[in-house]
């Protein structure tokens, strides 16, 4: 039962790991995705010229590898604290880390596609999104979690029927 719960943590992660590296194929290579966005561009912005739409194009994608890292490095800080809640810095350093490191895997994976090109500028957009995530993350648990030594503000008849 304990292995299946740690199987469970770690699910996410794993999948999304799957997926980023599925999309690092040739079928996702700035070529392909092209034909598919630059058209969706140009039908929406038609005054567009040629060389906005494909800076636009490029803008998406790398706004592609920055989100993957983000959700990627969230999936990894869940499998890491398992059982446990909330966020520990610790937690996040180590999720970034392993974010960054499957980021410089993936660029190494490019390296033998063809139709793509390893850079590790990419690996180093790829951990900036993962470290985002966390700082996300972060800033998520703080504005959750109360100031300690701050008292909860109750109605005056909120201790209505209750035995002090």
């Amino acid at each position: 039962m304990k292995y299946w719960t740690r199987v469970k943590n770690w699910l996410p992660a794993i999948v999304w790991a799957g997926l980023i590296s599925f999309l690092s194929t040739d079928l996702f290579s700035s070529d392909h995705t092209s034909v598919f966005i630059i058209p969706v561009l140009h039908r929406l912005i038609p005054q567009a010229s040629a060389e906005t739409l494909e800076l636009m194009h490029a803008i998406i994608r790398k706004t592609a590898h920055f989100a993957e890292y983000f959700i990627f490095s969230i999936f990894i800080l869940h499998g890491l604290r398992g059982k446990n809640s909330g966020w520990k810095l610790r937690w996040a350093i180590w999720a970034a880390v392993l974010a960054a490191g499957y980021a410089g895997l993936d660029e190494f994976h490019q390296s033998f596609v063809p139709s793509r090109t390893a850079s590790p500028w990419d690996a180093l957009l790829d951990t900036a999104g993962a470290s985002a995530g966390q700082i996300f993350l972060w800033l998520w648990h703080m504005a959750r979690v109360r100031p300690a030594g701050s008292k909860t503000i109750t109605s005056p008849d909120s201790h209505a029927g209750s035995a002090e």
